[in-house]
């Protein structure tokens, strides 16, 4: 399974009402390729199904979308699924995965620390 693959399987099984961080998946990946997780996520051909918008960086600023920096559209998807997003930030750190651990191929058992 070619790398890309591996993390939008990842960002798949991210619940809607949370979010994800590009250095959480590219830990679970055994990486420190975190910007390579972001550019096999602007090539994400289908946002719908694969929720790329639930990604974002770990200091909790929304990051990229689309190739768009702090992009409308992804903070407008966010708060749709009840994350605040105030100055560009998550403000619930509890919304945030950071310790990803596939319980199996359709779920994530996650921690928020």
């Amino acid at each position: 399974m070619k790398f890309q693959d591996r993390v939008l399987d990842i960002v798949k099984k991210v619940p809607k009402g949370k979010v994800t961080t590009y250095k959480a998946i590219a830990e679970k990946l055994n990486t420190k390729a975190y910007r390579v997780v972001g550019a096999a996520l602007r090539i994400n051909k289908t946002p719908i199904k694969i929720p790329c918008h639930r990604v974002v960086n770990s200091d909790r600023n929304v990051g990229g979308y689309k190739g768009e920096l702090n992009s409308k559209g992804k903070i407008r998807l966010l708060r749709k699924e009840g994350i605040e997003i105030k100055n560009n930030r998550i403000v619930d750190s509890r919304k945030i995965i950071k310790n990803l651990r596939l319980k199996n191929k359709k779920e994530i058992i996650y921690s928020s620390s």
